[in-house]
């Protein structure tokens, strides 16, 4: 781990919403994102999050854009530097109080997606998600034999990526239930949701040039929270022999605020431990350091609120540590064939999913493909989401001796 004067648990901000327990962006954290005021005829702009107000970058005289992209490709020793810089400016001092002008509280803001997102890949990293899954549609063989040998993924779709708070809007597409004889083309019946995270790339690589695993990390900006949002029964019917398809490319929401790397050091943890028989990974997978600190542990949960509930209901709680790769591994294999990648790129976990009912990161586990519909308070019950059902998508970082921080939300209401 490499942890400085930004890290230090005592560190205090001027901003005094920063200080209160259970804030998820306290100073040691400093997410970035994309911002102006509701209303004002203004661009969009840089900014970060510090308790429930948004300093302008403009106040250490940068300038973004509508994007963070030229940030993120500055790489680690700048974004250390403009860490520090921020953790200075906004730590408690007198003199610091200069930049109060230059804070607008989050109410006031319209937050956008914080990188122009060029490419996105959603691997399938979540053992305990893939062996669940597999259960479902393969009970005798879950996982298929290449899964410990390689991070599997996809290219998704990114003009479909939004930002928390946008409307889901319930796709149509072909469906064939096994009582019918041919496929039909209407609303999907099987609406699901999917809790994952996204690794925003940083510095990208050249077409042709690999990142060695060693390195990897130095391409990850930061983390964003991921609802990859998913047509059960379209994917049922059109996933083989390719793969997700019209199932996945509808909508993926997520978060405004991008947790830096930097920020994330503390909670640095060992890969997921692989189980007796299990192969080692292939050598340009392999790396020592990344085996004993390549994890984070990044707690993230799930919580679904009905037309008629007064307040959400959390389904589950998983943890990163539950990813069978970790991110150096998946940057690592996303470019060992030569594929570049560009500041802003996102790449999905997977799904996360821990090993009991109430870690499950999808519908389709948590209900059994459908067949154990959820008790929710007040009677309902839902095998699969409904409209007017709102997703809300929630994740920490927690660990003794440090500060916790926090990711904020990513949401989605359905709509038809």
């Amino acid at each position: 781990m490499a942890l400085d004067a930004t890290h230090d648990p005592a560190l205090k901000s001027w901003v005094e919403s920063a200080n209160q327990p259970g804030c998820d962006f306290p100073i040691q954290n400093l997410p970035f994102g994309i911002f102006k005021r509701k209303g004002a005829k203004e661009s969009p702009r840089g900014g970060v999050a510090i308790g429930d107000q948004i300093l302008d970058l403009a106040a250490l005289g940068i300038k973004t854009g509508p994007t963070l992209n030229g940030i993120a490709s500055l790489g680690r020793p700048a974004w250390r530097r403009l860490r520090s810089q921020l953790s200075k400016a906004l730590s408690t001092g007198k003199a610091n109080k200069r930049f109060s002008r230059y804070l607008l509280p989050m109410k006031q803001a319209e937050l956008y997606l914080p990188v122009a997102i060029g490419d996105y890949t959603d691997f399938y990293s979540g053992i305990h998600h893939a062996t669940n899954v597999g259960k479902l549609l393969r009970p005798d063989n879950p996982l298929l034999p290449n899964y410990k040998w390689v991070p599997i993924g996809y290219h998704g779709r990114s003009s479909s990526v939004v930002v928390s708070g946008t409307a889901v809007l319930r796709p149509r597409g072909q469906i064939k239930p096994p009582e019918q004889d041919q496929p039909s083309y209407e609303l999907t019946r099987r609406l699901d949701y999917e809790a994952e995270l996204g690794l925003v790339v940083g510095p990208g690589n050249a077409l042709g040039k690999p990142i060695a695993v060693g390195k990897a990390l130095d391409h990850v900006f930061g983390v964003v929270l991921m609802n990859d949002w998913s047509a059960r029964d379209v994917q049922a019917w059109e996933y083989q022999p390719l793969g997700p398809f019209l199932a996945k490319s509808f909508a993926t929401t997520i978060s405004p605020w991008i947790v830096t790397r930097e920020a994330l050091e503390p909670y640095r943890c060992p890969a997921f431990p692989r189980a007796d028989g299990d192969p080692k990974p292939l050598p340009y997978l392999w790396d020592e350091a990344d085996q004993r600190e390549g994890g984070f542990a990044i707690e993230v949960e799930m919580h679904l609120r009905t037309q008629k509930m007064k307040a959400p209901v959390r389904l589950s709680r998983a943890s990163f540590r539950d990813s069978y790769w970790t991110p150096a591994q998946l940057v690592a294999h996303h470019t060992s064939n030569g594929c570049n990648l560009r500041p802003g790129d996102l790449l999905g976990s997977g799904t996360l999913s821990g090993a009991t009912p109430d870690s499950f990161g999808s519908m389709m586990e948590l209900t059994q493909g459908g067949k154990n519909p959820l008790a929710l308070p007040g009677g309902e019950s839902r095998a699969f989401l409904e409209d007017g059902d709102e997703v809300i998508q929630r994740a920490r970082c927690t660990r003794e001796g440090y500060a916790t921080i926090g990711f904020g939300e990513a949401r989605g209401t359905i709509r038809k």
